[in-house]
């Protein structure tokens, strides 16, 4: 091994010899980082796709977005093998409020963070001792622009590559795999860092060993508000923006200083956002097609060379470009058919809203807050347990186009991944593929529909009523007001806004199901009474075929969950109700219905041994309804007798039902009786 020297160049090399550090492009690294952690395989809207475990952890991580983080990942992985991609940027383009932005901070930050752990750190070199040259006035140090790492310099030491090729060899002792490795991420040295550069080998006559001593390495701040490493440039007005601001100017500063008025270091370049994320970083450009044209052209030149050129001196740079652009700004610049090169350079990812209802709910979370919400009086506001789920349907129920192939409950119910009846996954990824084919991107599956920022203010609007204040709580029915008075408001399109309301209709009739459920297992005392019953009504079709089952109709099954060995009475009556709810008249009907289900146990439990039939609608509605409705005192009744509270009777049983709601159910005393009244209403029956 080669003794460590005083010479901080000679050390970086061995430290990269030795693994301790890396010199890799900006693609690579992201590569890296995203490639090393887990990927598993998952079922997106029908097609196997790949989900990288790196973007889903954290308190608030990345919420679905499967098949655009793909294509992210390919992108990266495509540049960071010399594909065409590096010369491109990635544009990402999709409705406000879907979560692009919200995308880029997150690959910002899992990089930074990645980069602040060794061996990935990013380092940089400056040249110190400049007043012996004596053409810098009182400018003694002057670190590297473009942030370019210490190997830059190393593979530019000499007056051509291959001598320092080979004094790197000699010298270092690095092997011709380790050399061919650096050779890869060749590219010159900037203007002004070659220019220095040889104003020293002037200054040394040539002897690199004193050239060496006006060297220093230095690792790059990571800081997120310098905009070193990963920096943004937020689109401005016409007036204010210029490409100074991405490239840099001539600084009067140094002109004090500079006596030759040949040197490129009389240009600052750290005056723009491009330099200080030059060295192996991501520059985020948002909403890139609301600049001006000419500081769209510069991105132009800037995607395409990845150099910053001014007045014919040339930085190269290693940068990846994300962008994020909304629908209405990057058609209208495509209309504009002279601007065609700059698309041409751009890799376009089209991103959807959430369409899948279960992931929802996460992001409905998020727009809800983790903090505990307090009433305008400070006191707490409790949350009422059907709200998530009320909001949830509501938002996903927009975003699904219509369709003739499926109704938007099927359509809801396939894009979450659950059994929709007769209809399988084919008829969903049929849809899809039919409204992909469509040019008005818009038009397409989930391109449409309340966005996040949408639902954060139903909530606000939620939070901010009387009635919530009141009552201290945010109660599931109010949000569909909430959400009606943003469409109104905020939706200015006639078409969407009618189709928006449609689907509202839609969502409150779901939740209208939700509570017949919740109301059942208020009363029997007994939060799983539902799931306990749709499972029997399954086990039972299951069993009563079986060859062991005798004339009492007790049949023995081990259950899957528990494994252990359990009894049931086959009840053929409660079958026949259940049936006879989905409307199955015949024999034949009813037997294609039992087979289905059977296939939809033998399929699920293999995989998930939990697994309860809870997502299949129609089964839990049915089973709801002859519990409620026939085996136990008819909803009639039950709602007559919660509506009608003047004997003790019917007190002692709403007293009962409020009793489970609060201690088993997670209901407060305002969203219970809240949900008993809206109970015992006609409103929104199907």
């Amino acid at each position: 091994m080669v003794e460590t020297t005083q010479n901080p160049l000679h050390n970086h090399l061995l430290a990269l010899k030795n693994g301790e550090r890396v010199f890799e492009n900006a693609f690579e690294g992201i590569t890296r980082m995203i490639l090393s952690d887990e990927i598993e395989k998952v079922v997106a809207n029908g097609r196997t796709t790949y989900d990288f475990k790196i973007f889903r952890r954290g308190k608030k991580h990345i919420i679905g977005l499967y098949d655009e983080i793909n294509s992210f990942v390919s992108y990266v992985k495509d540049a960071a093998e010399g594909g065409s991609s590096k010369e491109m940027a990635y544009v990402l383009v999709g409705e406000p409020g879907n979560g692009k932005t919200f995308f880029v901070e997150y690959v910002s930050r899992l990089y930074r963070e990645f980069l602040a752990q060794d061996p990935n750190h990013k380092y940089t070199f400056r040249f110190k001792g400049l007043e012996k040259i004596g053409t810098y006035g009182k400018i003694t140090t002057i670190e590297s622009q473009t942030y370019e790492d210490p190997c830059i310099l190393a593979m530019n030491l000499l007056e051509t590559p291959e001598q320092s090729r080979e004094y790197l060899a000699r010298k270092i002792g690095l092997s011709d795999e380790q050399l061919d490795g650096m050779w890869e991420n060749y590219r010159p040295l900037g203007a002004c860092s070659s220019y220095i550069w040889n104003d020293i080998r002037t200054h040394c006559q040539g002897k690199i060993t004193d050239m060496l001593g006006f060297v220093e390495v230095v690792p790059v701040p990571l800081n997120e508000s310098l905009g070193t490493i990963t920096g943004k440039y937020p689109a401005k007005d016409k007036i204010t923006s210029s490409a100074v601001d991405l490239l840099g100017e001539e600084s009067i500063q140094r002109l004090l200083h500079i006596t030759d008025t040949n040197n490129p270091y009389r240009f600052d370049l750290r005056r723009g956002a491009l330099a200080r994320v030059a060295g192996g970083g991501i520059h985020f450009s948002d909403e890139m097609f609301k600049n001006k044209k000419d500081l769209v052209q510069v991105y132009l030149g800037v995607i395409q060379n990845r150099t910053i050129e001014i007045d014919g001196f040339k930085w190269p740079i290693d940068t990846l470009i994300i962008a994020t652009s909304n629908n209405s700004e990057f058609n209208r610049f495509l209309a504009e058919k002279e601007e065609a090169p700059i698309v041409d350079r751009c890799r376009i990812s089209y991103i959807s809203h959430n369409t899948n209802y279960k992931l929802q709910t996460e992001l409905t979370q998020y727009a809800i807050g983790s903090e505990t919400k307090t009433t305008l009086m400070r006191e707490e506001l409790h949350q009422d347990p059907n709200l998530n789920y009320a909001a949830s349907t509501a938002v996903v129920l927009s975003r699904l186009p219509h369709s003739e192939k499926l109704t938007p409950i099927e359509t809801m119910k396939l894009a979450a991944g659950e059994v929709a009846g007769e209809k399988s996954i084919k008829a969903l990824a049929e849809v899809i593929d039919t409204l992909s084919q469509d040019t008005d991107i818009t038009n397409r599956f989930g391109q449409k529909g309340l966005g996040q920022r949408n639902l954060g203010r139903a909530i606000q609007l939620l939070v901010e009523s009387s009635e919530t204040n009141e009552g201290r709580c945010m109660f599931a029915y109010d949000v569909f007001k909430a959400i009606e008075r943003v469409i109104l408001d905020y939706v200015n399109e006639p078409n969407d806004r009618a189709k928006f309301l449609a689907d509202l209709k839609v969502a409150r009739g779901l939740y209208r199901e939700r509570i017949m459920t919740e109301m059942f297992n208020a009363y029997m005392d007994e939060p799983q009474a539902i799931r306990k019953d749709v499972m029997n009504y399954v086990n039972m079709i299951i069993g009563i075929d079986a060859e062991q089952l005798g004339p009492d109709k007790m049949w023995k099954y081990k259950d899957p969950q528990t494994g252990e060995l359990k009894a049931l009475k086959v009840d053929e009556r409660f079958i026949r109700s259940i049936e006879e709810r989905l409307e199955l008249k015949t024999d034949e009907q009813r037997e294609t219905f039992r087979t289905s289900i059977r296939k939809i146990y033998g399929q699920k439990i293999s995989l998930d041994p939990n697994y309860d039939f809870m997502d299949n609608l129609e089964l839990v509605k049915a089973v709801t309804d002859v519990r409620l409705k026939s085996d136990i005192a008819g909803a009639g009744s039950l709602i007559g007798a919660l509506a009608n509270r003047t004997n003790e009777e019917n007190q002692k049983l709403y007293d009962r039902m409020v009793d489970t709601m609060l201690n088993k159910l997670g209901y407060c005393r305002t969203c219970a009786q809240k949900t008993i009244e809206y109970f015992c209403t006609q409103e929104d029956e199907s």
